[in-house]
């Protein structure tokens, strides 16, 4: 995609995520922890990039090297996407199983709002796949 914005992102010293702009405009946020320090800095560098979202954009948030996911960062997480702002968003957020997958629906199922349109996968190509559909083919 010639047209894709800046990514305007720098990896810092001690911040668990790396990130990289997707060949669609969207962005891949890959996680090795998800602290304190972590959390912070992911929830700033969301809040920025939210101000500047126009138009559908994909996100994958791959976090199959996370042995644990905080109820905190999860709450953390469900904030963001219920912002207003996210409704130009898909995002497919990867875990590493199927009880991790459920341990997060289960914190996540009490939010309501008209955020992302997320869904959660223990399987990388699957997420992939349903980033791909198009906006017809989401139900």
């Amino acid at each position: 995609m010639s047209d894709s914005k800046p990514l305007m992102w720098t990896p810092k010293p001690g911040i668990g995520y790396i990130v990289t702009r997707r060949p669609d405009g969207g962005m891949t946020l890959t996680f090795s922890d998800l602290g304190e320090a972590t959390m912070s800095d992911w929830r700033e560098f969301a809040f920025e990039h939210l101000l500047g979202s126009d138009r559908l954009t994909r996100n994958l948030y791959d976090l199959r090297n996370v042995k644990e996911i905080p109820e905190k960062a999860i709450k953390m997480a469900v904030e963001v996407n219920n912002d207003p702002s996210t409704r130009n968003i898909r995002a497919a957020v990867v875990v590493a199983s199927e009880q991790v997958k459920e341990a997060i629906m289960k914190v996540a199922a009490s939010a309501t709002g008209t955020g992302a349109a997320l869904k959660i996968f223990s399987d990388i190509d699957q997420a992939e796949a349903w980033l791909t559909k198009p906006l017809d083919q989401m139900i």
